[in-house]
């Protein structure tokens, strides 16, 4: 499959929406850094005299969260690795061959 296959419009078009994936993933990071730093402050503030911070309860949103945010990432870094840069380009083009050639 030849990049020449694919006009430049459909190219934007995957590298547009390719931007898309990692900038919602970023944002998600992003957020889920300052969200458990602003949870870290509070449980700190919340501590007994002689409590100690690591408890279980101080990590269910952390560690759930977290767990989300890996699959998240997954989602946007792991397909480029497992199926290759270009599977979906060619998978796009093989569906369409055959839309193709069953209307021919």
């Amino acid at each position: 499959m030849d990049k020449n296959e694919f006009s430049h419009k459909e190219r934007y078009q995957l590298a547009a929406k390719r931007v898309k994936q990692i900038k919602g993933f970023y944002t998600h990071a992003l957020i889920y850094v300052l969200i458990n730093l602003v949870f870290v402050y509070i449980n700190f503030q919340n501590l007994d005299e002689g409590e100690s911070y690591f408890q279980w309860r101080n990590f269910i949103t952390f560690s759930f969260w977290g767990i989300g945010l890996l699959a998240h990432g997954a989602s946007v870094f792991l397909p480029n690795i497992i199926f290759g840069k270009n599977w979906e380009e060619k998978k796009i083009r093989e569906f369409m061959d055959k839309e193709d050639q069953r209307w021919e």
